[in-house]
């Protein structure tokens, strides 16, 4: 089983290892991306207009930038340790086996492209959804590259990213997309609404349960079995895992 998931935009403060090294990242084939895209982040990052570019939040655009540009010398980190925020707060990796976790788990970045739990990176801010003058928007600049370079096994794939970083790579069949439900009855009638920061922390939550349980589903339907199993209410919906939060 494969378990794909976003970044997330909240990062740890500072590593303990060598710079960056491109040459030691899994999926080599993006390196070429990977290093046009750190030139043009770099560029990006010394412009007048740099927040409005890189779409920074007020508050956090001096410490954003200032990580940028020191991205060739400053010390890096494993990925498992540089994600933080709700989703992984709730995946809880210290909890899980390392080995196991950096095996079936891929990050996917808007400037690595993809990454292993075991990579190591400096901390970063850069959202797949941002245009970087002039080498233009993420999401067309890492789909080639991303198509020769991930070669999954024919293991189930659970897909757990949101939508920018999901329409960069599809994920070979079998392949099932974890989307998240709140169930409200209005009228004596069942209503369903899409829930974004509770999403994020059913989905790494599940993502955790999965790999606690040592789950190794091949099919949809078993893991639907799996993820029933251990306490969450779901429904397969054509290639949707549909999980359900009570209201």
């Amino acid at each position: 089983m494969h378990i794909l998931l976003p970044p997330s935009e909240k990062k740890a403060n500072g590593g303990d290892g060598p710079p960056l090294d491109l040459g030691s990242l899994s999926f080599p084939g993006l390196n070429a991306m990977r290093e046009r895209v750190l030139k043009a982040l770099t560029r990006a990052s010394r412009r007048r207009n740099a927040a409005e570019v890189l779409a920074l939040p007020a508050g956090q655009v001096d410490e954003a930038l200032a990580r940028n540009l020191a991205l060739r010398e400053a010390p890096t980190l494993p990925a498992a340790r540089l994600y933080t925020g709700v989703l992984y707060d709730n995946l809880n990796l210290a909890d899980l086996d390392a080995e196991s976790a950096a095996e079936q788990i891929i990050v996917f970045s808007g400037l690595w492209g993809a990454l292993r739990l075991t990579d190591r990176v400096p901390p970063y801010r850069l959202a797949m959804a941002v245009s970087l003058p002039p080498a233009g928007r993420l999401g067309t600049l890492w789909r080639p590259p991303m198509r020769k370079a991930l070669r999954l096994d024919d293991d189930l794939t659970v897909d757990m990213r949101s939508g920018p970083y999901a329409a960069v790579w599809k994920a070979p069949a079998p392949a099932v997309a974890v989307r998240v439900f709140r169930e409200q009855v209005v009228g004596g009638v069942p209503k369903r609404t899409v829930v974004s920061h509770m999403a994020k922390a059913t989905r790494g939550q599940i993502a955790h349960d999965l790999l606690k349980a040592g789950a190794a589903p091949r099919t949809p339907d078993a893991l639907l079995k799996a993820v029933a199993e251990l306490g969450h209410t779901a429904e397969l919906n054509g290639t949707n895992l549909d999980i359900v939060l009570p209201d």
